[in-house]
C-alpha cells in the first residue's frame, strides 16, 4: 500500500484523472457538510450522479496502491467463501475470491477500512490481500452460485424456511418415471425449489423464471415488473429442479418435449398461496415459470390502487350504477384483475349477487360466486355466459372480452338489467370502443351499453426512504409543465438496502377515465372513427394516462422516465 503521506485525497485524484470538475467538486464538499459528514465524498458523489460507483472505487483503489477489480461470479473460487462465516460476509460486504499459500484474497469496497481487514485476518487465520471492488459486483457475486460450484449452500439458505410454514397442501401422485423421479425428490432438488418459492413469496414477487443454459441454471424473479436474478445454481440440478415442479404441480414429467401447465397450492406462514405452472422444452432443456398468486394481495381497495381524489369519485358513481357494461383496458400485466378484484369486494354486499367467469379463478374472493371456464370441455366464456345468466345474477364480472359472442352476450346482458365488469387489450380508454365495433358489436349497441371505460398502467414508485431531491432541467420543467402546471422540485432513484439498491420500491396505477356524455354516446352509436372518439374524449374533460402519471411525478411519487416507459 501508498503510505499515507504519499495518499492524494479523492478529490484531487478524481480532477487529476479529469473524472469531475472543480464546481462538482465543491457542489459535492457542500453537500457533505449538509450532512454533518455521516456521507463519505464518494458516496455524496455517486448520490449526485456526478460520478460512478465504478469510477470512485478505481480511484480510491490507486489512492491506497490496491489493484481494483470488476468482480463476477466465475472469478470467485466458491469454495473459498467458507473461511468466512456468511453472517460476516453479508454484514461487511466483502467476497473471499482465491487461497494460495496461506494468502487470502478478499474484494472489500473500502479499502480504506484498516479494522477491516485485521478482523478478517483475525476471522479467517490467514494473511490477507485486499482488491477493491464496487459495493454492487460483490453483492451480486455473494448471491450468485456458480455454475460448477459442488457447496452449493442449500442447507444453509433453507434455514430461513421453518417446515411449519411451508408445506405442500396438495401433491398429485405420479407413478412409472424411473430414475429423474429420484432425482427430483432428493433433499437439495426438494430445498432448493421450496427456497425459490418461499423467497418469491417473501419478496413479493409475481413469478418465478427457472432457466437452463449451455453451462448455467439461472433463477429470476420478477419485482415489481423488472426480472431480477436471484439465484444460480449448478447447472447439472436443472433436470431435477423441472421435474420436482412438475410433481408438484401433477405434470407428466416423462414428458419433455411438449409445453404443459398446472397448478400447486402450497401453505406459507399459515395462509394459502396459488402457483400457476408453465414448463417449455427450451435448447438446453425445460424452463419452468411459476406464476406467484398471494390471496394476501386480494384483499386491496380502491384507495390503495393509485386513483386520484376526482377519478375515484367518478368511478364510484359509476360502480353504483344498476346496468350497463364497465370496462377496463391495458397490456397483459398493467393490474386490470387487481382493479377489478377491488371493484367487486366494494360491491360485494349481501343483498347482491356477484358472479365471475374467469380464465382461470386468479384470488378467491370470499361471498363471490367464482367460475373457470374449461375450453377443453367446452365450458368456454360464451358458454358460461349463457349459463351464468339463468343463476340470476346482479353484477357479472367477465375475465376477458375475447371473441364476438362473448361480447354479444356481454351487452345482451348489460341491456336487460345487469351491471357487467370485463376486460380488453387496448392501449387507451377511447381504443377499446372501436375494438368492440371490430369484434363485431354493431355501434348503436355499444353506445346503449357502454357506461365507462378505464385505461391503466403500472409505474414503479419511489422508494420514499431513499429518494433524491433535485432542480428539474429545463426540457423537465418544459414537459411537465405543459401537462400538468409548474414544478419546483423532481424526485429520483437513489437506492439503500430497503429497496434492493434499485431505488424503487412497489408499483402503482396511473389512470384513464371515459364516462361518455350525449355527444360521445351520439359519436359511438354512428360509428365515428377513432380520431373523433379521442377529442370528443377530452371535451368531457378526461385525462390521460401520461397527465396523470405526470401529476404523480409531480407528487414525488414516481419519475418522469417511468411515465414515459409506459406511455409511449
Amino acid at each position: 500500500m501508498i503510505a499515507t503521506s504519499q495518499r492524494k485525497p479523492l478529490g484531487q485524484l478524481l480532477l487529476l484523472r479529469g473524472l469531475i470538475k472543480p464546481e462538482q467538486l465543491q457542489r459535492a464538499l457542500e453537500e457533505q457538510r449538509r450532512s454533518n459528514h455521516q456521507k463519505l465524498l464518494g458516496e455524496v458523489l455517486v448520490e449526485l450522479r456526478i460520478c460512478s460507483e465504478d469510477q470512485i472505487t478505481e480511484a480510491l483503489a490507486e489512492a491506497y496502491g490496491v489493484p481494483y477489480a470488476r468482480i463476477s461470479p466465475r472469478i470467485a473460487d466458491p469454495k473459498v467463501m467458507s473461511v468466512l462465516p456468511k453472517e460476516f460476509l453479508e454484514k461487511h460486504q466483502v467476497l473471499p475470491l482465491f487461497l494460495v499459500q496461506r494468502v487470502l484474497t478478499v474484494a472489500v469496497a473500502e479499502p480504506t477500512n484498516v479494522f477491516l481487514v485485521e478482523e478478517i485476518e483475525r476471522t479467517s487465520g490467514y494473511q490477507v490481500q485486499v482488491v477493491a471492488a464496487t459495493t454492487r459486483d460483490i453483492k451480486a457475486t455473494l448471491q450468485t452460485y456458480l455454475p460448477d460450484d459442488q457447496v452449493f449452500v442449500i442447507d444453509d439458505i433453507i434455514e430461513e424456511v421453518k417446515p411449519e410454514e411451508f408445506a405442500l397442501i396438495e401433491q398429485k401422485v405420479v407413478t412409472d418415471i424411473g430414475n429423474l423421479e429420484q432425482a427430483a425428490g432428493d433433499s437439495p432438488v426438494v430445498k432448493l425449489v421450496n427456497y425459490c418459492i418461499y423467497n418469491a413469496v417473501k419478496e413479493g414477487a409475481s413469478d418465478v423464471h427457472i432457466e437452463p443454459g449451455d453451462n448455467q441454471l439461472r433463477v429470476r424473479y420478477r419485482l415489481d415488473g423488472r426480472l431480477v436474478e436471484r439465484l444460480r445454481p449448478p447447472h447439472q440440478m436443472a433436470a431435477a429442479v423441472a421435474s420436482r415442479v412438475k410433481i408438484m404441480a401433477g405434470l407428466d414429467i416423462s414428458e419433455r418435449r411438449l409445453p404443459q401447465d398446472g397448478g400447486i397450492r402450497v401453505m406459507m406462514e399459515k395462509r394459502p398461496i396459488d402457483l400457476r405452472v408453465s414448463t417449455m422444452p427450451a435448447k438446453h432443456g425445460e424452463k419452468v415459470v411459476i406464476r406467484v398468486i398471494d390471496n394476501d394481495k386480494s384483499s386491496l381497495n380502491l384507495e390503495k390502487l393509485g386513483f386520484g381524489i376526482d377519478t375515484l369519485k367518478a368511478w364510484r358513481k359509476l360502480l353504483a350504477a344498476p346496468n350497463g357494461i364497465i370496462l377496463v383496458t391495458g397490456p397483459t400485466g398493467s393490474g386490470k384483475s387487481t382493479t377489478l378484484y377491488a371493484c367487486l369486494q366494494e360491491i360485494n354486499t349481501d343483498d347482491v349477487n356477484v358472479c365471475t367467469v374467469e380464465d382461470p379463478v386468479e384470488y378467491a374472493l370470499e361471498g363471490i360466486n367464482q367460475f373457470q371456464v374449461n375450453e377443453k370441455a367446452g365450458f368456454s366464456f360464451s358458454n358460461a355466459l349463457r349459463s351464468l345468466l339463468r343463476q340470476d345474477p346482479d353484477v357479472i364480472m367477465v375475465g376477458e372480452i375475447r371473441d364476438s359472442d362473448t361480447a354479444r352476450i356481454a351487452v345482451q346482458a348489460s341491456l336487460t338489467g345487469h351491471l357487467v365488469f370485463s376486460t380488453l387489450h387496448t392501449n387507451d380508454a377511447p381504443t377499446a370502443i372501436t375494438r368492440l365495433y371490430n369484434i363485431g358489436i354493431e355501434p348503436y349497441l355499444v353506445g346503449a351499453s357502454l357506461t365507462g371505460v378505464l385505461a391503466q398502467r403500472l409505474v414503479r414508485k419511489l422508494c420514499q426512504n431513499c429518494r433524491q431531491a433535485y432542480e428539474p432541467s429545463v426540457n423537465e420543467r418544459r414537459q411537465i409543465e405543459k401537462l400538468a402546471g409548474p414544478i419546483d422540485q423532481l424526485y429520483r432513484p437513489c437506492g439503500c438496502a430497503k429497496c434492493r439498491n434499485l431505488g424503487y420500491q412497489g408499483r402503482i396505477g396511473i389512470y384513464e377515465l371515459l364516462i361518455p356524455d350525449d355527444n360521445v354516446f351520439e359519436l359511438i352509436s354512428r360509428g365515428a372513427p377513432l380520431n373523433e372518439l379521442r377529442e370528443a374524449a377530452k371535451a368531457t374533460g378526461m385525462k390521460s394516462l401520461r397527465i396523470d402519471g405526470i401529476e404523480k411525478v409531480r407528487a414525488g411519487i414516481t419519475t418522469m422516465e417511468e411515465v414515459f416507459r409506459v406511455t409511449a
